[in-house]
């Protein structure tokens, strides 16, 4: 092969390279604003986590919210959860940036320094929620939990339940034996009697009466409040107020439709659930509704309920409730 020869070969390959460089940087130069585009459509996105209970789920089965949303180019994702610790977990995290869950959970949310903000609630419900026993218990007084073994979800709305029925009992929590379980392994272990009783919410409690004949021990009436509330990443409440606000619309908006048309309740939940009408139904005539902002009271109220962790060293920390609100103006809701 002459030198010529290879000079001509050397210059062809570096031809060819150079081709092949143009070609890739015309693909990069395509690619970049297609994944700025797809970062921008990423964050119009509101991430929503909700349970089988509640509003929320009414809102889901609805659609209206995405509906209101996407005029303003933000697309509504769900995630279920079993529980308010897991979702507030979530939300610390980054998966949501909204969510709703019972008393307790955002007090063992913030004792643990999760930086979250309420930003709305419903009114008290507190037949939503009760310790049961199975049918054929010989328990039937509130004492008769002493030295009982109760299965529950720890940092649960039920978790505080359980400890204002135990102070009205005269018994103390170190008398008993908790079992922290989530619903489906809480209501598994108390099926096969591992466990003495159970402290659940709805639509888990409706369900244990209707599917298994589980017995009332004490539902909260007269014990305690348990609200409903909604809360958001503080972050992204800062950011997204207008967001929320809407959302919160549209919640007092279902409230309406919910309070006047409890067939359709029934029917909107047993598809969302899974969950047989008569279950479902049962629920959801102990739901309360009317959404609100946080008012001075309430907001005095889960002081009383972190206080009563606090004193029992199930939380690491005293908390001081008020530190997890936005200035008012900042979160103003539309809600009725």
């Amino acid at each position: 092969m002459t030198h010529r020869h290879q000079q001509r070969q050397r210059l062809h390959r570096r031809h060819t390279l150079g081709l092949l460089f143009v070609a890739a940087a015309g693909m990069v130069t395509a690619v970049m604003p297609m994944a700025v585009q797809a970062q921008a459509t990423a964050k119009q996105e509101l991430r929503i986590g909700y349970q089988k209970y509640g509003t929320l789920t009414l809102l889901k089965g609805r659609g209206t919210l995405e509906k209101r949303l996407a005029e303003q180019g933000v697309n509504v994702k769900w995630t279920e959860f079993p529980a308010g610790p897991v979702l507030l977990e979530g939300l610390n995290v980054g998966s949501i940036d909204f969510g709703t869950v019972g008393e307790a959970p955002p007090i063992f949310a913030q004792a643990a320094g999760a930086d979250l903000v309420y930003v709305g609630n419903e009114p008290a419900s507190p037949g939503s929620e009760a310790i049961v026993v199975p049918k054929g218990s010989s328990l039937r007084t509130l004492a008769d939990l002493k030295g009982k073994k109760i299965a529950l979800n720890k940092g649960s709305n039920v978790h505080y339940l359980l400890l204002k029925a135990l102070e009205k009992a005269g018994v103390a929590y170190a008398d008993i034996q908790p079992v922290y379980l989530p619903p489906a392994d809480a209501r598994a272990a108390f099926e096969r009697g591992s466990v003495d009783a159970w402290a659940i919410w709805d639509p888990f409690l409706a369900a244990a009466e209707k599917q298994i004949g589980a017995r009332v021990l004490a539902d909260g009436k007269g014990l305690v409040a348990n609200y409903q509330f909604y809360l958001a990443s503080r972050n992204y409440a800062e950011k997204n107020p207008e967001i929320l606000r809407i959302v919160l619309d549209e919640v007092a908006k279902v409230d309406d439709w919910g309070r006047s048309n409890p067939e359709e309740v029934a029917t909107v939940l047993s598809a969302q659930t899974g969950l047989s009408r008569d279950v479902v139904a049962l629920a959801a005539s102990r739901y309360a509704y009317g959404v609100k902002p946080v008012s001075v009271d309430v907001i005095a109220a889960q002081q009383k309920v972190a206080d009563a962790f606090a004193s029992l060293k199930l939380i690491p920390k005293p908390i001081i409730v008020k530190d997890a609100l936005l200035p008012v103006k900042q979160v103003a809701s539309n809600a009725k």
